[in-house]
């Protein structure tokens, strides 16, 4: 059992997780004791309580508590095995490869990550999309499970520092589209209601809901956060269904989904905000429009726009419909092909 260390944060580590930084020092640590840790304030950056998930800046002290010996730890389980189907799959998904970075069309219903009854996962089966790199690809941004869409990551670790930063900076333009409830009027315009988390959900996270309240509540509300959507309608089904152009300004969690809900325009087949189904309670539809078309989300990551960290060329990286919501934009005849690349573009200012 070692003794309680204080180590110093490089400048080459700058930006990395805790969790991912600590177990490139000390391997035999399972993840589940980085996180323990970090609930018994035992680890601490620069004397404060911290989380597995904080990015640690150079020149930070960390310090860690007792570790017991790579000898004492019980031999770490074998990574599962990625199945030839699986491999395949992710595969298919590439839309972009270059020596830097890799951008997926993720499928609707694959996770991001591992989590509460999590398994089969991106981020798990990202061995697969090695193609010969030293490092197998990691993640720089996330979807919700149900989201499809544009999914970018990282191949070595400096340009994921490098991408991290672009999204957190907002150095990058994302377009989704959704098939909403509804067609909302005016047919362009922004959401800034706050967000904060609902109480009562699981202790992994499970059930996560967020609420939505005035901008004016977001400072005397703990845990709420300032948030901001732009939408704009690319053709509506008369005043049944509509298809729009989302941007999320800030990155909350399920941001569009709670906006989109909150005007009275849930996305369709969104069964955690969409109300009761097919119900038009007079302040807005229901999230299920019934019929043909399919109760899985329609909401997809239509392009993302950035520049390479590289090459620093701008690069404009666009995925195909799922077929779920390609069903549904047949169904109403909406043509992806005419919409604009960029309906915002011409917005007034």
């Amino acid at each position: 059992m070692s003794g309680v260390q204080t180590l110093t944060v490089s400048a080459d580590a700058a930006d990395q997780r805790l969790d991912r930084w600590l177990r490139k020092q000390f391997p035999h640590v399972p993840q589940g004791r980085i996180e323990k840790m970090c609930r018994k304030g035992e680890l601490r950056v620069d004397g404060g309580r911290v989380k597995a998930n904080t990015r640690l800046a150079a020149g930070q002290q960390v310090r860690i508590p007792p570790l017991p010996d790579p000898g004492q730890q019980s031999p770490a389980a074998p990574k599962p095995k990625i199945s030839d189907a699986d491999a395949r799959m992710i595969r298919a998904t590439v839309i972009y490869r270059d020596d830097h970075i890799i951008a997926l069309n993720k499928p609707p219903g694959l996770p991001v990550q591992g989590g509460s009854k999590q398994t089969r996962h991106v981020d798990g089966l990202a061995e697969a999309l090695r193609f010969d790199a030293e490092d197998k690809p990691r993640l720089v941004h996330r979807l919700d499970k149900d989201t499809s869409g544009v999914l970018i990551m990282a191949r070595s670790r400096q340009v994921a520092k490098a991408l991290t930063a672009a999204f957190r900076h907002r150095d990058t333009r994302k377009i989704y589209w959704a098939a909403v409830a509804g067609a909302p009027l005016p047919r362009m315009g922004t959401i800034r209601f706050g967000l904060v988390k609902a109480p009562g959900h699981g202790a992994q996270g499970e059930g996560e809901k967020m609420l939505c309240l005035h901008p004016d509540a977001v400072e005397g509300t703990p845990g709420a956060k300032h948030a901001t959507s732009d939408y704009a309608v690319i053709e509506a089904a008369g005043t049944r269904c509509a298809w729009v152009a989302l941007v999320p300004v800030t990155g909350r969690t399920h941001q569009l989904r709670a906006h989109m809900a909150e005007i009275g325009h849930p996305i369709v087949g969104d069964g955690k905000y969409g109300g009761s189904g097919q119900e038009n309670l007079g302040d807005g539809w229901g999230a299920q429009l019934g019929g043909a078309v399919s109760r899985k989300l329609h909401l997809h990551a239509r392009s993302l726009t950035l520049t390479h960290p590289v090459t620093g060329a701008r690069l404009h990286l666009t995925a195909p419909l799922p077929d779920h919501m390609a069903s549904t934009w047949e169904l109403f005849q909406w043509q992806p092909s005419e919409a604009p690349e960029d309906p915002f573009e011409d917005a007034p200012a």
